[in-house]
C-alpha cells in the first residue's frame, strides 16, 4: 500500500503521547453504545478517514488491523470526532457483530466495578 499521510491541518490539532498515538474510542452511531477502545497514529487515522472503515495500530503486534479484516466484525466508520483538548478520537461506526476479541457485543458489558 503506498504511503498516505493526513491532512496537515488535522495532523497540526492532534495530541499525541509519546509513542506518536492517540486513543480512539469506537461508539455506534445510532445507539451511543460504546464498543471499545483502541490506539490510532496519523496513519491509521488518514486510512480511517479515507476508507470508510476503521484502521488502528496495534502496540502488541506494532502494526496496522483494520477491523473485521481477520473476524469479520467489521466497523463501518460514519464520522470521526476529535475532542476538545485534542487527544481522544471518537469514532462513530456501524458495527457488524461483536466489537471485543473476547466476541462479546462490546468491551465494557461484563467487568462493571462495583
Amino acid at each position: 500500500m503506498e504511503h498516505m499521510s493526513l491532512d496537515p491541518e488535522i495532523a497540526a490539532r492532534l495530541k499525541r503521547n509519546p509513542e506518536g498515538l492517540v486513543p480512539a474510542i469506537a461508539q455506534q452511531y445510532d445507539t451511543g453504545e460504546v464498543l471499545m477502545l483502541a490506539w490510532m497514529n496519523d496513519e491509521a487515522l488518514h486510512r480511517t478517514l479515507t476508507t470508510g472503515r476503521a484502521t488502528y495500530w496495534s502496540r502488541s503486534r506494532q502494526e496496522f488491523w483494520v477491523k473485521g479484516d481477520t473476524s469479520g466484525h467489521v466497523q463501518h466508520v460514519k464520522s470521526v470526532a476529535l475532542d476538545c483538548d485534542g487527544d481522544t478520537l471518537l469514532v462513530r461506526v456501524d458495527q457488524v457483530g461483536a466489537a471485543c476479541h473476547t466476541g462479546e457485543r462490546t468491551c465494557f458489558d461484563a467487568d462493571v466495578l462495583g
